[in-house]
């Protein structure tokens, strides 16, 4: 049963291909907004907290602060709306989901950037 789920979403999900992040690194995602008959492209500017699932399941969870707010916006992977990722920094991070980046403030909620 497993794998017959794994074949249909293989045949007929469309994938986008964007490039590779994991969390830690600053990303930002462009995607489009219908607003009446019209459409214009917002983006959103943030911290990677998690990549989570597989397949047609899979989304990402980004924390940004809007002034002294922290704004979370949890993105499927194959979402329509989506034009492009763009990768802005590699973070240097040890774990996969860091919730503990939530209670962080100030210069403690800095990541190092990767080096190359």
């Amino acid at each position: 049963m497993e794998s017959l789920i794994k074949f249909v979403q293989d045949e007929f999900i469309t994938k986008k291909e964007f490039a590779d992040f994991a969390a830690g690194d600053t990303i930002t995602v462009f995607y489009e907004i219908k607003e009446g008959a019209k459409t214009r492209t917002q983006f959103f500017r943030g911290v990677v907290i998690q990549k989570r699932g597989t397949g047609a399941s899979e989304t990402f969870t980004i924390r940004k602060m809007s002034g002294t707010v922290g704004v979370e916006r949890i993105f499927p992977m194959n979402l329509p709306s989506i034009q492009k990722i763009e990768v802005n920094k590699k973070g240097k991070v040890r774990r996969a989901r860091i919730f503990y980046f939530r209670d962080l403030t100030g210069k403690k909620a800095r990541i190092t950037e990767k080096r190359r």
